[in-house]
């Protein structure tokens, strides 16, 4: 039975025009209980001051709980290109390079 919920963390943050804060899931709740944020990276836009809230999901079929305090999910300020600097032209067809269109697993170590 996995589980999403929503789960209020009590921050609000004053985010720099220019930026994003992007909530990431913690690797030790993933590898030691399954617990993941469900739309990773989530994107908190400049501008919003509410309260931040974080998807979490349970791919476990064991309960999790979360105490006051936990540590969920981590935030990391990032910069963002706004769509106002971004020049957007119709081709017919991309550039050929190495990778092609090889996409999962295409960049793991080759044996």
């Amino acid at each position: 039975f996995p589980v999403t919920i929503m789960v209020g963390t009590g921050l609000a943050f004053n985010i720099p025009d220019g930026y994003e804060i992007q909530i990431r899931p913690k690797s030790g709740l993933a590898i030691n209980y399954g617990i993941t944020v469900l739309n990773t990276p989530s994107t908190i836009d400049g501008g919003y001051t509410g309260e931040v809230k974080v998807i979490l999901f349970n791919s476990s079929r064991d309960n999790f709980v979360i105490n006051k305090g936990m540590k969920i999910a981590q935030a990391v300020l990032c910069p963002v290109l706004q769509g106002k600097y971004v020049n957007i032209e119709n081709i017919d067809e991309l550039p050929q390079t190495d990778r092609g269109d090889n996409g999962f697993g295409s960049t793991g170590i080759q044996l």
